[in-house]
């Protein structure tokens, strides 16, 4: 079928923030109020992953994911990358990086969405507020130490818990900088 893409798009629908596109008879969903996605990898000195666990309304149950969050969303919409990194690990977990590595931008689900995901690497972690989200979110964080992941992760799935596949993205990337 080759590689051609062309440019002409057929705009469906566009609501507060997302909408429908069509090319070359694709549908698929766009964001109308964002950018990208930055999606945070969070270690600390103790060696545990930081995670977190929400209501999500598109799947009716509670996920448990990386930190994530939309870039350019804020009254800022030129928010750096970075930015928006280190402004959702403060609002989401209460953790301040000192240092954020970009690892990775990839489709967040190719089929049916343009969105790009970008996925920091965050160590050298200060606490420096509450986190559990701004006052929309009802967030809850989780310390994971690195060496029993699996096992916390598969009692999470027992207990009827919904994970974000992204999580094992996570294990990969902190278990290769530890």
């Amino acid at each position: 079928m080759g590689n051609s893409v062309s440019n002409s798009e057929k705009v469906h629908y566009s609501g507060r923030y997302l909408g429908l596109k069509e090319r070359e008879s694709w549908e698929y969903a766009f964001r109308t109020n964002a950018r990208g996605v930055v999606v945070l990898v969070p270690v600390t000195d103790a060696g545990e992953l930081v995670l977190v666990e929400q209501y999500r309304i598109p799947v009716k149950s509670r996920v448990m994911e990386l930190p994530a969050g939309l870039v350019g969303d804020t009254d800022d919409r030129e928010e750096t990358l970075k930015t928006a990194a280190q402004r959702e690990l403060i609002e989401e977990t209460g953790y301040r990086a000192s240092v954020l590595e970009e690892l990775l931008t990839c489709p967040s689900s190719p089929g049916m969405a343009n969105e790009m995901v970008t996925i920091f690497f965050a160590c050298g972690l200060e606490r420096v507020g509450p986190g559990g989200g701004d006052g929309n979110e009802d967030i809850t964080v989780h310390h994971v130490p690195l060496q029993s992941a699996a096992e916390w992760l598969q009692a999470r799935i027992t207990e009827g818990l919904m994970l974000d596949p992204k999580i094992y993205a996570g294990l990969y990337w902190a278990g290769m900088r530890s």
